[in-house]
């Protein structure tokens, strides 16, 4: 058979075959609102005059605005030694180690980046990573109603609304129970999350920092959610755990976040990476694969895929999660990142995000008009009240030469003049100087 599939005798014989006189006629089923405007697509082109479009295409982008959004995702710098190891073909050509005993290599790789997710989050298991902060929530969540046979989850307005969106699209035909909590002055709030807590509930699940940058110790909430039986789930910002409180310490039983800080490229948005660590007796309700260390028959340290609880290897009414492929290469980019700036220097980072953010704060402050809200300590994410609607400003900056920061308006009702300002390592003072002239300047 030819690479082009359907010759115009081929489509002739189909519908001769099914009884339809033409294509309009195969797909008249279909109400006119929801069938496509046209089948039409242009000629085929040459590489020569497709590279010509793309790159035409590609000129549409800003590329040269000095980045001060966070929202979930960060600009942070990746040594250009993180690139040259995970280009390495052996690790670039690689799918999803299906055969252990071929993939020697990668399966270390992945139990290093296990490793290192456990002992950022001091808990005891992590599995070979997942899609998303995300969907490794919604996986967290999921174990949790598993766990317990509960379906009532109790849910913190401060987790970023991105990952609450798919809560609920993902459970949508599932009788799940959700309670969103609202925030009280930027951070979780005690007597609301309490009130919605008893012997229903399946979990608690809170973000630190949370979406509006504040930090939080959740120690208290966790005791008060384990006297109900329920477990307490953390979204987490791994960078900021080089220097805040980590989640096991906390006593969380979950542990979930998005990995792109760890050494991966904003890419336009993705692929990125999700993390997940739990306690050690939550192992089996684990989603997707765990890699484990073991010895031959010679007594040789070698690495295994072990606790599979996926369709293809044990019943599928028993298993945890249909994840069928891991993100792979993003996780051994921040293996290697996390690697290569050690303990000490995931510390540096950390302070630097913190530092530099605080001085930020500093400066705006200084604007009239402008509030920085102080209600809460933050990391490297703070809100700021306008003078102005916060999407005009936005807007206006971008032709100054930054991306100022995210509107609070297009996720929460009322807060039009609230902006969110991230500042990551990569911010310099004289960057931050530039922003608060040009802001003035906008107001």
């Amino acid at each position: 058979m030819s690479y082009t599939p359907h010759t115009q005798e081929d489509i002739k014989q189909m519908l001769s075959a099914i009884g339809a006189k033409s294509i309009d006629d195969l797909f008249q089923d279909i109400p006119a609102a929801l069938a496509p405007k046209s089948f039409n697509i242009p000629a085929p082109k040459s590489e020569f005059v497709v590279t010509q479009i793309l790159h035409k295409l590609s000129l549409k982008n800003a590329t040269n605005l000095v980045n001060f959004v966070g929202g979930g995702f960060y600009d942070h710098f990746i040594p250009a030694s993180v690139e040259a190891i995970v280009s390495r073909p052996e690790f670039y050509t690689a799918y999803t180690p299906y055969q252990p005993e071929c993939s020697q290599g990668w399966l270390q790789a992945i139990y290093e980046y296990q490793s290192i997710i456990c002992q950022l989050t001091a808990l005891d298991v992590s599995n070979a990573s997942l899609y998303d902060g995300g969907t490794a929530l919604f996986e967290a969540m999921m174990i949790a109603i598993r766990q317990t046979g509960r379906k009532k989850i109790i849910l913190d307005s401060g987790v970023n609304l991105i990952y609450r969106t798919m809560l609920y699209t993902y459970t949508k035909n599932l009788s799940v129970e959700f309670i969103e909590i609202p925030v009280a002055h930027g951070q979780s709030s005690r007597e609301e999350l309490v009130k919605y807590l008893d012997d229903k509930t399946a979990a608690v699940i809170l973000q630190n920092p949370n979406f509006f940058g504040a930090i939080d110790d959740h120690t208290d909430i966790v005791e008060k959610v384990h006297k109900f039986g329920a477990l307490a789930i953390a979204s987490v910002y791994p960078v900021s755990l080089g220097m805040l409180k980590s989640p096991g310490e906390m006593g969380f039983d979950i542990a979930t976040g998005e990995g792109q800080s760890l050494g991966i490229p904003l890419f336009f948005g993705g692929p990125y990476l999700g993390f997940m660590a739990v306690k050690s007796q939550l192992v089996r309700q684990m989603p997707g694969r765990i890699v484990g260390a073991t010895v031959d028959s010679d007594g040789k340290r070698g690495f295994v895929l072990t606790l599979q609880t996926r369709e293809q290897h044990i019943r599928r009414q028993k298993a945890t999660s249909n994840i069928c492929s891991n993100e792979a290469l993003c996780a051994l980019r921040a293996a290697v990142f996390v690697s290569l700036l050690g303990r000490e220097g995931l510390k540096e980072l950390a302070e630097h995000n913190y530092s530099k953010a605080e001085f930020a704060k500093e400066q705006l402050s200084r604007i009239s008009g402008v509030q920085v809200k102080r209600s809460s300590p933050t990391f490297n994410e703070f809100t700021v009240l306008l003078p102005k609607g916060a999407d005009e400003v936005v807007h206006r900056m971008i032709d100054k030469g930054f991306a100022c920061g995210f509107p609070l308006g297009r996720f929460y009702k009322g807060m039009d003049n609230y902006l969110l300002i991230a500042v990551t390592e990569k911010r310099t003072k004289e960057e931050i100087r530039r922003l608060v002239d040009s802001l003035e300047a906008v107001l």
